[in-house]
């Protein structure tokens, strides 16, 4: 199977910018060589969608990070017969990133996941193809955090991350059309009350590094002890793995320590691990639909 990629947008109103929406899909065109940023991707622009009925699975990136670093994750999932949505963050990427450690960005970032969702499947070209319920969602790092959070999560803003330095309520809204999350190397310390996450009532496929030093066990260990039906999350450490070891491989010309996202702990191989996890997450997702 191929891949098709076509650009959406969604209006975010409340914060006044535009949500960017890259969609990989199964096609049977021929697809060619294409860069987006510092990363490159075979894919046929524009080209129609094979399939009908389709899952759409959302991919929601890490704090000031890009969605391409999960450009591998979202090929295989388009050449399994899923459509991927790669999403951009206004305000928490990697061209901006203004937004970073508030409160405003921990409320914009589950609204934005909602608006993709309602923008892909009003696409004429891609959204004719879709089931209309029945997203999963995929997080990593605060992208878990956002999971979470449109999933059921009640989240609290720590004081240093509001204007008035006290922790306040995180405003979010829960999104029926999500019916299961994977969360990998998840940040999750705003969910640290007492029911947070009970109304989180989803399969969870969850993922962690033994070595996260950015996103420890303790992260893992809320979304554990906070659900109401812990049978429901299937959770694995995955020795030696780091916090970044999770996303795309970097080209060879970007790995350096100057990078954090290109690093893994000393013997951890990235490219041998990644293709049985997202060979797992496939089966997952095929598991909830």
């Amino acid at each position: 199977m191929n891949i098709g990629c076509r650009s959406v947008e969604a209006t975010d109103a409340v914060q006044g910018a535009n949500v960017s929406i890259r969609l990989l899909y199964p096609t049977r065109a021929a697809g060619r060589p294409e860069a987006f940023g510092a990363f490159e991707l075979d894919v046929a622009m524009n080209a129609p969608v094979d399939g009908e009925r389709l899952s759409l699975v959302v991919i929601s990136h890490g704090t000031g990070g890009t969605p391409w670093t999960h450009r591998e994750l979202a090929a295989h999932l388009a050449r399994s017969g899923l459509v991927a949505a790669l999403i951009q963050h206004p305000g928490n990427n990697r061209g901006d990133d203004a937004l970073a450690d508030t409160a405003i960005n921990l409320e914009n970032r589950p609204r934005h996941v909602r608006l993709a969702i309602g923008a892909v499947l009003a696409d004429p070209v891609v959204g004719p193809h879709l089931l209309a319920s029945g997203v999963t969602l995929i997080g990593h790092s605060l992208g878990s955090y956002t999971a979470l959070a449109v999933a059921g999560g009640k989240p609290t803003a720590f004081g240093w991350e509001t204007e008035d330095g006290k922790p306040a309520p995180v405003p979010v809204e829960r999104d029926p059309r999500v019916s299961a999350l994977v969360l990998l190397a998840p940040a999750t310390a705003w969910y640290l009350a007492d029911g947070a996450l009970a109304q989180v009532n989803l399969p969870i496929f969850m993922r962690t590094g033994e070595k996260d030093a950015l996103a420890d066990q303790m992260h893992a260990f809320i979304v554990e002890r906070g659900l109401r039906d812990r049978k429901r999350l299937d959770h694995k450490v995955i020795a030696n793995a780091g916090h970044f070891s999770f996303l795309s491989p970097y080209p060879a010309a970007l790995k350096s320590p100057a990078l954090p996202p290109s690093q893994d702990p000393e013997g951890f191989d990235r490219e041998a691990f990644l293709p049985a996890l997202y060979a797992e997450i496939v089966t997952f997702i095929r598991s909830v639909g």
